[in-house]
């Protein structure tokens, strides 16, 4: 589905049948196409269709992040009138003190949205003080954190404190250049700002909705996309590397020759099958480290790499396949990819 073009309940119905067809022929990468998939049940308001997703995946083995699932769960049962077994969801999150911010902001967002804006501040509290203190910079994946605290402070009337400072000097620094005036975290979540969508005045609502349309400017086209399925790839001295430091994943990368063959043949059996948005991300052995002891993991463990490459892909750090027209291949030859690992391909 292009992201220009309108999208009907069916369209979304279609997408995510697909993505299980897909999840079904790739075991490796099937909780993240899953969730997906269940995301486009819930675009399409069938949301008992959700709950069924998150279900079997709750109800499997080895599972990256089930409180992510849990609370994405909850968030999808509130909307459809199971209230009830949301809050007990959400309490059994909160209960578990997720080291991943990302349950954390998902249950305080369904707090906020049923107008549970002081429990919603509680939990952004909660989570913030067990990730946070005493760190001296914020990781990326927890800035949601400070500025969904931030924004239900305001709309709670709350003085700032320390985090609320912080959050400000973060969404300040990461402004996009490409937005000539971008607005305060304060002025974005000033209430005032909120109450005006629901104003009658023409005029009102054209401002309203020109500001948030140059505020998000620089983030539409990656906003517009859905999350890459992506494949793995080591440069040839981080491969050498890699192998040096666990010899163990020898057997998964026999040499770069074949990792690189993989790589291509991989993605076009993806792209055969009708998956969309394919990527590549290139890992490096110093990040492939820090990212497995933050997993409590082994780096010979196998099963950890494709963790690896969704990370990476979340982050951003995915590249298009296949590259367009007259590109340098995705494997850093320096050839166009038509003459390189593209040389077949229709």
């Amino acid at each position: 589905m292009r992201p220009d073009t309108p999208v009907t309940p069916a369209d979304h119905i279609e997408e995510a049948e697909r993505l299980e067809r897909t999840a079904g022929l790739y075991p490796k990468d099937a909780e993240q196409l899953l969730l997906q998939a269940a995301a486009h049940y819930e675009l399409a308001d069938d949301r008992p269709r959700a709950t069924s997703l998150y279900d079997a995946l709750l109800s499997t083995d080895g599972m990256e992040n089930p409180l992510l699932v849990k609370a994405l769960k909850a968030a999808n049962l509130w909307e459809y009138g199971h209230e009830a077994e949301a809050r007990a969801i959400i309490t059994g999150v909160r209960t578990s003190s997720p080291q991943d911010p990302a349950p954390w902001v998902i249950v305080a967002e369904s707090l906020e949205s049923h107008d549970e804006l002081e429990q919603a501040e509680e939990t952004f509290t909660e989570a913030a003080t067990r990730l946070l203190t005493d760190v001296p910079e914020p990781p990326y994946p927890t800035h949601p954190l400070l500025f969904g605290r931030h924004r239900v402070r305001r709309l709670l009337g709350r003085t700032h404190d320390e985090w609320d400072e912080t959050a400000d000097r973060i969404h300040s620094s990461s402004a996009s250049s490409s937005v000539p005036s971008s607005i305060t975290l304060d002025e974005l979540h000033d209430p005032k700002r909120i109450w005006s969508l629901g104003s009658e005045n023409p005029a009102e609502l054209r401002a309203e909705i020109a500001r948030l349309q140059a505020e998000l400017g620089s983030y539409r086209a990656a906003l517009s996309r859905p999350f890459p399925v992506a494949v793995l790839h080591w440069p040839s001295t981080e491969l050498t590397e890699l192998l040096a430091a666990y010899p163990a994943l020898s057997a998964e990368y026999p040499s770069h020759e074949e990792h690189l063959a993989t790589i291509e043949s991989s993605l076009r059996e993806l792209a055969e099958s009708g998956t969309p948005n394919l990527g590549v991300v290139t890992g490096t052995v110093p990040s492939y480290e820090a990212f497995a002891a933050s997993e409590g993991a082994s780096p010979e463990a196998v099963e950890l790499l494709p963790q690896y490459a969704t990370t990476l892909a979340a982050r951003g750090r995915a590249v298009g396949w296949p590259p367009e027209g007259g590109e340098g291949c995705w494997c850093g030859s320096g050839v166009a990819y038509e003459g390189c690992h593209g040389v077949g391909r229709e």
